[in-house]
């Protein structure tokens, strides 16, 4: 395709001196661009579509990276990408080797923090506001958040320490009534009473800009109206709680209106103490289905861009996940399910149908979810936290303070566990066995099938006790190509042999083929499935101490993962044999899933190889 203006921006210093006009058709190319990348690529798409003018905006505002621009999460950041030196690149988006999804300061100077998940962009602003009042210099610090990220108690942290801060600091609320999937919370009702209320906020911009245009006193009038201002607001709504937290509240204004945005960013540099400013945006703009569906089309595979994305329901642990447990319900009132904005993504959209009184989204609030879970089932009722495997991470203090040292019965649903693959580092589910298994009292398991998840959830369910997290992949289940399974003890082992490959979760089908395979070579092993991933199940430390080799194959971090655990076990009763684990070391990086098992000796291949060469 070509470009009048997108392919030759090498930097944000090129849109300087472009006028609203070229600016506009500029958005347009790059809602082109962006969506041809996204029908090849897959990605997120309508948070990026809402935000292409604000980004545009803020470029020709600020002086970036003087001037620091922090985008929250970083979903929306693709304009951003197009306007600092990577429109050549664009097309590796998400790609293995190519540029990240999200802001990483890896790719580009103008990239500030790594952002991945939610909540984070106003503390690092507020650190980076305070740094440069220290260092004496006049940049501006500017963070970009959502509206759904302001049900992150982190936000609120950073609110409390902005009486700190003076003139060059601003936060810009995208307002878009959604998080990822529709927004529910207070704050989100907060927000729609604002944007209702207009007849303020075109009053006060008429005056301000009548004040400041009277020759010599222009300033002095505006401030001695300010007191006079404030009344006003308390008159018409209430004030609001952002000018209660020490911003100066400029908005609701249009965030596709390049010219208003542009006209509000340079009063907003001019004020004296921090700065919030209201910015309303429709999330999936410039392309009907991704307006009319913007959680459909928020993290998506690629797809025909003239078709739209086919919403092919395919039978994933997810959607059994959510089948399962709204089964459930339908004969215990007692079962109710929890999530953090995750609705469609942990599979439960046909429970929040169902069971609207018994479904709790909390927003994008890990830390309460888990509290939250943890009194109700100390209530008397059997909740379920559904949660993706990475954002768990940060509720770590209280599965440990408000759940484990009670003893309270928690269930958690931890979905994507293990690798995820193009959402990069920030995203991979390979920290949860490791950090779980840490806590006293609490219970793993990782079911490699569709039928082994419906089990463990209808077990757990019959009679929860103490923290237990049931923990599955992204995407489908893999067929185990064995029958040769021993009854149910926490653990099973295929076929018999003294070399045995020993692993858990979706990995056990690759142990499965790779057994196989070398059968047919004349080596003889078996595998070994922990059922109860930990704590580690009554006699699989015995069975393993007969064996000569023991490969230990895990789709998780290496430290504290179960394969330590085990060969520390093994220590204990003075085990003689071979023992070799495989697991992830470090920061796994985009790509495909598959590419991403291979690169850790975890595929079928690789595990052939490794104890072929050796037997």
């Amino acid at each position: 395709m070509d470009y009048l203006y997108l392919d030759k921006i090498k930097s944000p210093n090129d849109i300087k001196n472009l006028n609203n006009e070229q600016l506009t058709l500029l958005c347009e190319e790059i809602r082109d661009r962006m969506l041809d990348t996204v029908s090849h690529n897959g990605g997120h798409l309508a948070s990026g579509l809402g935000t292409v003018e604000l980004t545009v905006a803020l470029h020709k505002a600020f002086n970036s990276p003087e001037d620091t621009i922090i985008f929250d999460v970083g979903h929306q950041c693709y304009t951003h990408k197009l306007l600092t030196g990577r429109f050549d690149k664009f097309d590796s988006l998400r790609l293995e080797n190519g540029i990240s999804g999200f802001i990483r300061p890896c790719e580009s100077a103008h990239d500030s923090f790594i952002s991945g998940h939610s909540s984070t962009s106003v503390s690092s602003a507020v650190g980076v506001s305070k740094a440069n009042e220290l260092l004496g210099n006049n940049h501006y610090s500017v963070a970009v958040i959502g509206d759904g990220a302001m049900t992150g108690g982190m936000v609120y942290e950073a609110f409390n320490n902005i009486n700190k801060l003076d003139k060059n600091f601003i936060v810009i609320l995208n307002d878009n009534k959604m998080s990822i999937s529709k927004n529910r919370s207070t704050i989100s009702k907060h927000l729609t009473k604002i944007r209702t209320e207009k007849r303020y906020f075109t009053f006060k911009s008429g005056v301000e800009r009548f004040l400041v245009k009277i020759p010599l006193i222009g300033k002095f009038l505006k401030s001695v109206v300010f007191h006079v201002k404030v009344m006003l607001k308390n008159a018409i709504y209430k004030s609001n709680i952002f000018e209660s937290l020490g911003f100066y509240y400029m908005g609701p204004v249009d965030g596709h209106n390049l010219s208003k945005l542009s006209e509000i960013l340079e009063i907003a540099k001019e004020q004296t103490r921090p700065v919030l400013i209201h910015v309303k945006t429709i999330k999936g703009k410039g392309y009907k289905p991704a307006e009319l569906n913007p959680d459909v089309y928020h993290g998506i595979s690629k797809f025909d861009k003239e078709q739209g994305f086919s919403q092919v329901k395919k039978e994933t642990f997810s959607s059994v996940f959510g089948d399962t447990l709204l089964k459930l319900a339908e004969t215990d009132d007692k079962i109710c399910a929890v999530t953090a904005a995750m609705t469609v993504g942990t599979g439960l959209n046909k429970f929040s149908e169902r069971f609207k009184e018994r479904f709790f989204d909390v927003g994008i609030a890990e830390e309460h979810a888990v509290t939250f879970t943890a009194a109700l089932s100390k209530s008397g009722l059997k909740p379920v936290f559904a949660v993706y495997s990475t954002f768990l991470q940060r509720a770590y203090d209280q599965i440990i303070h408000d759940a484990a040292i009670e003893g309270l019965p928690l269930t958690l649903a931890v979905d994507r566990a293990g690798f995820v693959g193009d959402d990069g580092e920030t995203h991979q589910g390979l920290f949860d066995v490791s950090y779980l298994s840490s806590i006293p009292g609490v219970t793993i398991y990782s079911p490699a099938t569709y039928k082994e998840l419906k089990s463990v959830i209808k077990k757990r369910l019959k009679n929860p006790k103490g923290v237990c997290a049931i923990r599955y992949p992204r995407g489908a289940e893999k067929p185990i190509n064995c029958k040769e399974v021993t009854d149910y003890k926490g653990f099973s082992e295929f076929s018999s042999s003294d070399i045995s490959i020993v692993t858990y979760g979706i990995l056990t089908a690759n142990a499965v083929d790779a057994m196989n395979a070398l059968k047919n070579d004349g080596i003889n092993v078996s595998v070994i499935k922990l059922d109860t991933v930990y704590p580690l199940p009554k006699g699989f430390i015995e069975a393993l101490k007969e064996k000569k080799a023991i490969y230990f194959f895990e789709e998780g971090i290496q430290e504290g993962s179960i394969a330590q655990k085990t060969a520390a076990e093994l220590l204990k009763v003075g085990y003689m044999g071979k023992f070799k684990s495989y697991c992830v070391n470090g920061f796994v990086k985009q790509a495909s899933v598959e590419n991403q098992r291979k690169a850790f000796n975890l595929d079928t291949n690789s595990i052939i190889k490794i104890i072929r060469e050796e037997h």
